[in-house]
């Protein structure tokens, strides 16, 4: 019985450098999703008047889409609606590949919300064992060691998070808000076609 404890701990032990590598990959992929996210608020604060108003221009039919340079996401998926006027099916596969898009854009978000902490939580876990065999041994500065690898990648790793959490919420927001704005157009259009 105490081999395999030994072996156990041995495994856990050995997976420390991997948590820490991916703590530290987490935190570069949340910064860099927190500058993406940054330029992206940027552009949609910009260009929402644009937006709006090309919306309003479907309506009497002027229509530019070359006017708003911020939401790409948007802007192709619209172009593409107003290249398939003619034909519901592919309207409803454009908006279908829309949503899809969305998703995919959101992955990264979304991994990095639950990844994060869970992989925090491994960094935490690892080096509480060898704190307790060196408070067992009364080697305090091991033991100080081991729990600031504890407390920093808990903190790495709740860091992360919080930032795929939160660029996720406001990202499915935008996102839900462009495809009702495409699925507007595309019924607008629908509805021109057949009056």
């Amino acid at each position: 019985m105490n081999s395999i404890t030994n072996i156990l701990y041995w495994i856990s032990t050995g997976l420390l450098i991997p948590v820490i590598a991916l703590l530290l990959f987490g935190f570069v992929r949340a910064l860099m999703l927190l500058g993406g996210f940054f330029g992206m608020y940027i552009g949609r604060v910009k260009n929402e008047k644009q937006q709006q108003q090309l919306i309003a221009e479907l309506e009497t039919q002027q229509v530019d889409t070359g006017q708003i340079k911020g939401n790409k996401l948007f802007n192709t998926h619209l172009q593409r609606i107003l290249n398939a006027q003619k034909q519901a099916v592919g309207i409803e596969k454009v908006l279908a590949d829309f949503e899809i898009a969305s998703e995919k854009e959101l992955s990264s978000s979304k991994s990095l919300a639950k990844l994060g902490p869970m992989i925090g939580l491994m960094g935490t876990l690892i080096p509480m064992g060898p704190a307790l065999v060196g408070l067992a041994q009364g080697d305090i500065a091991s033991m100080a060691q081991n729990m600031q690898v504890a407390f920093s990648t808990t903190v790495v790793g709740l860091f992360a998070g919080a930032i795929g959490y939160v660029t996720q919420l406001v990202k499915q927001r935008w996102f839900v808000a462009d495809l009702n704005n495409l699925e507007y157009i595309a019924n607008l259009i629908q509805s021109d076609k057949h009056t």
